[in-house]
């Protein structure tokens, strides 16, 4: 059995860590740009930051797996917990200066469950935690953690929806299209801020429509601790299906039955 407290907190460790490089880095003359294979930017800072968690973890979980966007995935095992990275995550944003980023930091058990997760962003001076049973939270400036609860908003009509872009949805983008017009409020707000505002109840819908695992990981565990869902746009629960959507649970199977119509 692992404790997962101590597992959290060597994730907070890691975000620590993470968080010196990203702050360093971050509106820097010199910052070094890449163009990946997918055609997705990376920066000295993205690479930087992977590879010392994994050196981190390396030492102090020598028998766990991580899978990391810079640095490839290994062959998953029936046995293995494993960590999850993500460096920075909004890194177009990172590069241009804005400052909605974060570097996400879960762990999985070995049926691929996340049961830890840390969010954070530094250059917002916030971040976001939780573990299985244990309740999500939110730090602001490195003050006292305050545990935080999804919205109880019940119908669509009176729901705040947030989201990355158009681009991406596919057949589903005109569903996409009239549910905004259909909604109280919609905002492009995107990538990790999103989902963190639903895990505070700020928001009570966010949806991308393309993710990798790397992306949702930390942010599944914070929402469902926040007492909310965390599914793909199939309603299939959990960080593995290749989109995401979030949402206080009150909303979820209406809003994917009216986006999936």
């Amino acid at each position: 059995m692992r404790d997962l407290a101590q597992d959290l907190a060597l994730a907070q460790q890691l975000a620590d860590i993470a968080d010196v490089i990203t702050r360093d880095r971050y509106q820097s003359l010199d910052l070094v740009i890449e163009t990946k294979p997918d055609l997705t930017p990376v920066t000295d800072a993205d690479k930087s930051v992977e590879a010392k968690l994994r050196e981190v973890i390396a030492a102090n979980r020598p028998d766990d797996l991580v899978v990391g966007e810079e640095f490839g995935t290994p062959a998953l095992t029936a046995d293995n917990y494993y960590w999850v990275i993500d460096p920075i995550d909004g890194t177009k944003n990172f590069l241009r200066g804005i400052p909605t980023w974060a570097t996400l930091i879960g762990l999985c058990n070995p049926a691929g469950e996340v049961v830890v997760g840390v969010v954070s962003a530094p250059a917002l001076y916030r971040r976001w935690f939780a573990h299985s049973g244990g309740g999500a939270f939110v730090s602001e400036n490195g003050g006292t953690p305050k545990q935080i609860r999804v919205s109880q908003v019940r119908e669509l009509k009176d729901a705040s929806l947030s989201y990355s872009d158009l681009v991406g949805w596919g057949t589903r983008k005109m569903a996409m299209i009239t549910l905004q017009e259909k909604i109280w409020r919609s905002r492009g707000l995107g990538d990790f801020w999103s989902h963190m505002l639903v895990a505070e109840g700020a928001v009570d819908i966010a949806v991308e429509p393309v993710l990798a695992l790397w992306d949702m990981a930390a942010l599944d565990i914070v929402v469902r601790e926040a007492g909310g869902s965390f599914t793909n746009l199939d309603g299939k629960p959990g960080a593995h299906g290749g989109n995401g959507v979030s949402s206080n649970g009150l909303l979820h199977n209406d809003f994917l039955t009216a986006l999936n119509a």
